[in-house]
């Protein structure tokens, strides 16, 4: 969530006459995260996010958006799409294409509870058994491949030792087959800063446009690493087994899932740090633009290189 398309006050009241929510009364552009360019944007119907995507065209959208409206239809804490007069939940903003959803209420948190932690690996777990009947599908666009690929195109612009541990990391990498573990639809990018609590009480699950079908235990993965893990990249067990017995109470890992488990969660880490070094080398030019540090993934991928995990729990 980012600035990277600038919006003036006129274009977007030309923009709302679209959408029957009422007039403008104000909006403020959002600097968190790396994709897209967001908004908040208050009318006399309510308060909103308006998204401009930047890399994603309009063929990608309607599996996103068809994705939030059925997580909220479930009953889970997803923000629902505004849809126009004409009842599309698509638009055009500045020659990108655009999308307004409802905001929900609550704030993310930087320091999770223990309870904060337990609600979001239940709210995990009902995520995935929810989107096992959503009909849409959409590769993951920063896979196997992906990661690979961007590992090696760091390689020239990186210090020695970050060039032998990318290249031993995606050596390692070749040894784990994901698409031989249980699939599904995965929030691929379930960050602090994509739930929103009100105190201990989970009130939304926002940003599902890394969601894509891949396997379910990266999805955790992704999730424990960033919810339970110490700045230093140690995870912290309360946390972490914590999180973990709260999403195996609505969905149990199999057999496989379990034997991959050192190396999914190696491959969660790196995905995250090549994509933060690649940023950090090569910045977009933006208005509002906040860079995620990549040691920070760094620290937590040498961790679990170091220290194989001999089970799920910490």
């Amino acid at each position: 969530m980012s600035v990277f398309t600038k919006v003036s006050h006129d274009e977007l009241v030309e923009f709302l006459k679209q959408y029957p929510i009422g007039g403008l009364i104000g909006f403020q552009g959002i600097g968190e995260g790396v994709e897209n360019t967001n908004y908040f944007v208050d009318t006399h119907d309510g308060r909103w996010v308006l998204t401009l995507f930047e890399r994603l065209n309009y063929a990608d959208l309607p599996f996103f958006l068809g994705l939030m409206d059925h997580i909220a239809s479930r009953g889970l804490p997803g923000a629902m799409p505004a849809r126009t007069r004409g009842g599309d939940n698509l638009t055009t903003l500045n020659g990108k294409p655009a999308a307004l959803v409802r905001r929900l209420v609550g704030q993310s948190v930087l320091f999770p509870t223990l309870e904060q932690c337990v609600q979001v690996g239940r709210a995990l777990g009902d995520l995935h058994v929810a989107t096992a009947s959503y009909a849409g599908h959409c590769e993951n666009g920063r896979g196997a491949a992906w990661r690979a690929s961007t590992g090696q195109g760091l390689l020239a612009h990186v210090d020695a030792d970050t060039r032998a541990l990318i290249d031993d990391e995606l050596a390692a990498q070749t040894q784990l087959d994901l698409a031989a573990l249980p699939q599904g639809v995965i929030h691929a990018d379930l960050f602090r800063d994509n739930v929103l609590f009100v105190d201990d009480r989970l009130t939304g699950l926002i940003d599902f446009y890394y969601a894509c079908n891949d396997a379910l235990a990266y999805d955790l993965a992704i999730t424990l690493n960033d919810w339970c893990v110490e700045p230093d990249g140690v995870p912290n067990a309360e946390r972490w087994n914590a999180m973990l017995a709260a999403y195996s109470s609505r969905r149990s890992l199999n057999a496989a899932e379990r034997a991959a488990w050192p190396l999914v969660l190696r491959a969660a880490a790196l995905r995250f740090w090549l994509s933060r070094l690649w940023d950090w080398t090569f910045p977009r030019e933006g208005d509002v633009v906040h860079i995620k540090d990549p040691d920070a993934y760094r620290r937590i991928l040498v961790h679990h290189r170091d220290n194989p995990p001999r089970g799920l729990l910490i």
